[in-house]
C-alpha cells in the first residue's frame, strides 16, 4: 500500500475529485496554499493498493494539466514606495506528486 499525496491547483480540483469517485478511489482534500503564486491548492491524500497505483496518477495526470496564465506581480525598484507592476507569463496548474510507503492502515 502506497500513500500519495498530490498538490494541485484549485481550478483543477473538483475534476480530479469527481474522476476519483467515478473511479472508486477514497481520498481526502486538503486547501493549501502556493508558496511563489500565493495561489489556492488543494492537496489530495490518497491511500491506494500497489497494483492501482498508475490507475490513480493517470486520472491526476489526465484532470490536473498545466496551462500558461498572465500574472503581474509586485517588484520592488529599490525602495518600499516605488513598486511596477508588470506581466509575466507562468506556468499553472499540473500536479506535483509524492508517492510514500504505509507500513500500516486500518479503517474504522
Amino acid at each position: 500500500m502506497k500513500m500519495i499525496v498530490a498538490v494541485i491547483q484549485d481550478q483543477d480540483s473538483n475534476r480530479l475529485s469527481k474522476a476519483l469517485v467515478e473511479a472508486d478511489v477514497r481520498a481526502t482534500k486538503l486547501a493549501s496554499t502556493g508558496g511563489f503564486l500565493k495561489a489556492g491548492n488543494t492537496t489530495f491524500l490518497i491511500g491506494i493498493e500497489d497494483e492501482r497505483i498508475d490507475e490513480v496518477l493517470k486520472l491526476i495526470k489526465d484532470n490536473c494539466q498545466s496551462r500558461k496564465k498572465m500574472m503581474t506581480p509586485l517588484s520592488s525598484m529599490g525602495n518600499a514606495d516605488s513598486y511596477v507592476h508588470y506581466p509575466v507569463e507562468v506556468q499553472v496548474g499540473g500536479a506535483t506528486v509524492f508517492i510514500l510507503p504505509v507500513d500500516r492502515f486500518e479503517h474504522f
